[in-house]
C-alpha cells in the first residue's frame, strides 16, 4: 500500500503574497483563444520539409575529438546526441574493436538495443540489463551503468581490463543522481585509460568542470563540445483560465519580462481560475483549446500519480469514429499478445478519447504501450509526473506545466533549470514540428516568476554524490589494499571539487562533505568488516569476504549474515523468493495482513530470519549504519505471487499499484540472481535463487520492448 504520510506545505509560488483571508473567486468558463500577437508564431506550426541529413558543426567536432580522447558533450533533446554515438561505434566496429553503451534505465538500454541492432545488425549487438542477457560476446553492448560498474569490479579483480575500446555513457547527468551518482563516478574512476569514453547529456550546468576533473584523472584530454541551440525553437505560452492564449514574455528571450497581460493576471485581486483550490481543472476542454490552434498532441506535467490517472476522467470528449477506429486497430496490433494489457483499467480512455497516464505505479509494459503510440502521434494526450521528462523518449508538440514545485520524496521544492530543461525538452518533435511550445497554466502552485526565469536559465552544476557503502568495499578490497582505496577515493569528483573550492572559497558550500569524510567513513566501514570477520586487520578479504563481495545488493551483509547463520529457506523456491522481496522493500508498510493470506511456513521463516538478524542489524545501528526493517507484506504478496495466484489477486492482497508491485518482483529477482551468483559457496541456494526467478518474472511482469 502506498505511503500517505502527511506530506509538507507545498512551495507557494507568484507575483505577490495573498492575504490568508479567504478569497473569493470565480472558475472561469473556458473558451478557445489566443492573442493576437501569436498570429505569426501559430503560423508556423507544421512539418518542416525532408531534407538531405547534414551533421551540425558541434556534431562534426564531436565525432573527431573522440577519435583521440575523450569527449563530453551536452546538447539539447532532440539535438543529435545519438547520431554521434552511432559514428564513434562505426568507427570502432570498422577497426574491429569493442563498444559498451551504458543507460542509466532499462527501457532506455532495451530501446537502444533495438535501434543498434537496426543500425549494425542483430549479430553485432548485445544487451545486459539484469533482467537480460543476450549475445553477451557482440562487439557492441547495451547495458546498465550497474553491470558495467560491476564487470569493471571484476575486471580489476583478475588482474584484466574491460574488453572494449569505447565506452558510452548517455544520460551523463545522472553523475549527480543523488541515489545512482555514485556507480557513475566509480566506473569514470575505474576506467583504463585506453579506453576512450564519451559522456552525452543534454542538460549540464557544469560541463567543463566534469572534463577537467576527467583530464585529471586520466591523464588524457576531455574535450567538451557544448550545443545550446535547440533543434526545434521552444514558444513559453500562458494559459488564461477563460482559455485565452497569450505569450509568456516580451521581448529578447536572454533579457525578456513577463507579457504585460500575464502580468495583469497575476496582479488581479480576484483572477478567475480553471477549478477550485486542490480541484482538477477540465482537461477535457484545456484539449480544446490546444486543438483549436494545432498545438496537440501534449504532454501535460501533473504534480502525482493519482492526479495523472483523475485527469482521464476529467477528458470527456470521444474521439471521432474514423480517429477512434484507427487507433483501435493500431492498439490492438501492439497488444495482441499482451492479456493483461488488453484488459486495463484505463484502455477505454486509450481507445476512445486518445488519452493515457504514464507514471512509475503503471505496469512497465502499460508505459511501453504508451510511448509507442505517442511516439507514432496517435494519442491526444498523455498526463504524466515530471519524472517521465527525464530519458524517456516520446516528445509532443506541446508540454503543459501545472506547478513549479515538485515532491522529491521528503519535501515540495522549486523546479531547478535542469528540471525544467528536461520537461520542456520533450516540447517539439525533431522532423515533425517546426516549433514546440511550453504551455504555463496558474494554480494554487504555480509561481510564474519562476517559470520565466527558468526559460533562460543555465541548467543546474553537477555536484559529486560519491558514497561508502559495503559492497563497494567489498570489491575494492578483492583488488586493492586500503591504501590504493584511499587513492582512488582521492581521484573523486569529490576530492576534485574540494581542491577547487580551497582556491575559490565561493564554491565551498556546493561540495556537501570533504574528502577527510569519505575517508574517515571509508575506514569506518573497513573496521566493521574486520569486526565481523568478512576482512583481516591487513584489509585483506577473509573467504567470507571473497562470497560476500559478490553480493552487489543493497544489503549485501544482512544476506550475508543469512548465509552464515544458516537461516534462510535454501531448498524452498517461493519461500526464499518471498523472503528477499522483503530485504528489497525500501517502502513503509502497514503489516496487517489477513491472517488466512499468511501460510504458515511462510511466517515461521519469515521470523526466524528477522529475529536472528535482531542483533546484527543493533550492532550496524549502534555504529550508525543505515538499516532496513523488514516487513512481512511484501513477503507474503510475493510468496503468492510465486505460488501461482493470478496478477488481480495479488494485487488485491498487496493493495499497491500495479508499477510498484512489479518493481518489487524485479527487483526481488534482480536480488535472487547475485544469490545465483554463489553457487561455488552455497550451490543448493543459487539452484533454488534461479528456480524462485523463473517463478516470479512471468506475465505481466515481463516486458517485450519490441513493440
Amino acid at each position: 500500500m502506498e505511503n500517505h504520510k502527511k506530506q509538507p506545505p507545498r512551495y507557494k509560488g507568484g507575483r505577490k503574497k495573498k492575504p490568508k483571508a479567504k478569497q473569493n473567486f470565480v472558475v472561469a468558463q473556458i473558451k478557445p483563444g489566443a492573442d493576437p500577437s501569436l498570429k505569426k508564431v501559430f503560423a508556423q506550426i507544421g512539418v518542416p520539409e525532408k531534407r538531405k541529413f547534414k551533421p551540425d558543426t558541434f556534431q562534426v567536432e564531436a565525432v573527431l575529438a573522440i577519435e583521440t580522447s575523450d569527449c563530453l558533450v551536452t546538447a539539447p533533446t532532440g539535438a543529435g546526441k545519438t547520431w554521434i554515438a552511432e559514428q564513434a561505434i562505426k568507427r570502432v566496429l570498422a577497426e574491429e574493436g569493442r563498444i559498451w553503451y551504458a543507460s542509466p534505465l532499462k527501457a532506455l538500454t532495451n530501446a537502444k538495443y533495438i535501434e543498434f541492432s537496426n543500425s549494425f545488425g542483430a549479430e553485432n549487438v548485445g544487451i545486459l540489463t539484469g533482467d537480460r542477457k543476450e549475445n553477451q560476446n557482440a562487439p557492441l553492448i547495451t547495458g546498465t551503468t550497474e553491470i558495467l560498474r560491476n564487470q569493471l569490479y571484476d575486471a580489476m579483480h583478475h588482474g584484466k581490463s574491460l574488453d572494449a575500446e569505447l565506452v558510452i555513457l548517455d544520460e551523463a547527468h545522472f553523475l549527480g543522481d543523488s541515489e545512482r551518482g555514485v556507480v557513475w563516478e566509480e566506473i569514470m574512476i575505474y576506467l583504463p585509460t585506453r579506453i576512450s569514453l564519451l559522456l552525452l547529456s543534454a542538460t549540464i550546468g557544469n560541463g567543463r568542470h566534469i572534463a577537467r576533473w576527467l583530464k585529471s584523472i586520466r591523464s588524457k584530454e576531455c574535450f567538451i563540445i557544448e550545443e545550446t541551440q535547440r533543434p526545434v525553437p521552444l514558444i513559453p505560452l500562458f494559459f488564461h483560465p477563460s482559455g485565452k492564449l497569450y505569450p509568456l514574455l516580451a521581448g529578447a528571450k536572454a533579457k525578456a519580462k513577463i507579457h504585460k497581460k500575464v502580468l495583469a493576471y497575476m496582479d488581479s485581486k480576484h483572477p478567475p481560475l480553471l477549478a477550485p483550490a486542490y480541484k482538477l481543472p477540465p482537461f477535457g476542454e484545456i484539449i480544446k483549446v490546444l486543438r483549436e490552434y494545432d498545438l496537440l498532441p501534449a504532454i501535460f506535467f501533473l504534480k502525482s500519480r493519482a492526479d495523472c490517472d483523475n485527469a482521464l476522467t476529467r477528458c470527456t470528449e470521444t474521439l471521432s469514429k474514423e480517429k477512434k477506429d484507427f487507433l483501435s486497430r493500431e492498439i490492438d496490433e501492439i497488444i495482441s499478445k499482451q492479456k493483461h494489457i488488453a484488459e486495463h483499467r484505463q484502455m477505454k480512455y486509450l481507445k476512445n478519447r486518445g488519452v493515457g497516464a504514464h507514471h512509475s505505479g503503471q505496469l512497465p509494459l502499460w508505459k511501453i504501450v504508451l510511448e509507442a503510440l505517442m511516439s507514432k502521434g496517435l494519442l491526444e494526450a498523455v498526463f504524466a509526473t515530471s519524472t517521465v521528462a527525464a530519458g524517456v523518449n516520446f516528445p509532443a508538440r506541446s508540454i503543459l506545466i501545472f506547478n513549479s514545485d515538485r515532491f522529491n520524496g521528503k519535501d515540495f521544492v522549486p523546479l531547478n533549470p535542469t528540471e525544467f530543461h528536461q520537461m520542456t525538452g520533450r516540447a517539439g518533435r525533431r522532423g515533425m514540428d517546426n516549433i514546440g511550445f511550453a504551455v504555463n497554466v496558474p494554480g494554487k502552485f504555480m509561481n510564474i516568476n519562476l517559470i520565466a526565469k527558468l526559460v533562460s536559465s543555465h541548467p543546474t552544476d553537477v555536484l559529486s554524490q560519491i558514497r561508502i557503502d559495503f559492497s563497494m568495499i567489498l570489491n575494492l578490497l578483492l583488488s586493492h589494499k586500503p591504501k590504493q582505496i584511499e587513492e582512488l577515493l582521492e581521484r573523486s569528483f569529490l576530492a576534485w571539487l574540494i581542491k577547487r573550492s580551497r582556491k575559490k572559497k565561493s564554491d565551498q558550500e556546493i561540495v556537501k562533505y570533504g574528502y577527510k569524510h569519505l575517508n574517515k567513513d571509508f575506514t569506518r566501514h573497513l573496521d566493521f568488516l574486520i569486526h565481523k570477520r568478512y576482512a583481516e586487520k591487513t584489509g585483506e578479504l577473509t573467504s567470507d569476504g571473497k562470497w560476500a563481495s559478490k553480493l552487489r545488493v543493497d544489503q549485501p551483509l544482512m544476506i550475508a549474515e543469512c548465509f552464515r547463520l544458516n537461516i534462510l529457506p535454501q531448498s524452498d523456491p517461493p519461500l526464499l523468493a518471498a523472503i528477499f522481496a522483503s530485504f528489497v522493500n525500501e517502502r513503509e508498510f502497514n503489516d496487517a495482513v489477513k491472517e488466512e493470506l499468511i501460510p504458515e511456513n511462510l511466517l515461521e521463516a519469515f521470523d526466524i530470519v528477522n529475529n536472528n538478524l535482531v542483533h546484527f542489524t543493533q550492532e550496524m545501528a549502534k555504529r550508525k549504519f543505515a538499516t532496513r526493517s523488514l516487513f512481512l507484506l511484501p513477503a507474503v504478496v510475493v510468496y503468492h505471487w510465486a505460488m501461482g495466484k493470478s496478477w488481480e489477486d495479488v494485487i488485491l492482497i498487496s493493495k499497491m499499484q500495479e508499477g510498484n508491485l512489479a518493481m518489487l518482483i524485479l527487483r526481488t529477482a534482480d536480488n535472487l540472481r547475485h544469490i545465483g551468483a554463489l553457487s561455488e559457496t552455497f550451490p543448493e541456494a543459487a539452484r533454488t535463487a534461479m528456480d524462485a526467478i523463473e517463478l516470479i518474472v512471468r506475465e505481466p511482469v515481463v516486458i517485450d520492448y519490441r513493440l
